[in-house]
């Protein structure tokens, strides 16, 4: 360990390099799938804008408690089943899984169909529920 810190201090501009390099493959990744939305900021996007929350856990966990209106596509399942989403394609999409890890990829898949407006609702279905805010099963 003591060898690790003492290449960093004598390598300190490659190691910032090192970080910056990464930082910003992080932030080109997370543009690339759509911006991220708090639960409120989503619930105000699909109210306003006639939107629409994109369930993509599997059907078993959206049957014990999913968002109001909230259309089930497993994320497995996105690429056969996109065009149940044509009515949206110039309308707000909310990506919604159990954790917010998920809805990158589907985020991806649909940015690259020509989906205008895609979103990840950050915290996923856990943030919902910590926030109390409701679900119908």
């Amino acid at each position: 360990m003591a060898l690790f810190f003492e290449f960093l201090t004598q390598q300190w501009m490659l190691a910032a390099a090192l970080l910056v390099v990464i930082a910003l493959l992080i932030m080109h990744e997370a543009r690339k799938s759509g911006p991220s939305l708090s639960p409120q900021q989503a619930i105000n996007m699909v109210n306003a804008d006639e939107g629409v929350f994109v369930d993509l856990r599997e059907a078993t966990e959206f049957r014990k408690g999913h968002i109001v209106s909230a259309i089930n596509i497993p994320s497995a399942k996105l690429p056969e089943r996109m065009v149940e989403l044509e009515k949206y394609k110039e309308k707000p999409i909310v990506l919604v899984c159990k954790m917010g890890q998920q809805s990158s990829a589907a985020g991806k898949q649909l940015k690259d169909a020509n989906y205008g407006q895609v979103y990840k609702m950050t915290g996923g279905m856990m943030e919902w529920g910590n926030l109390q805010l409701p679900t119908v099963t």
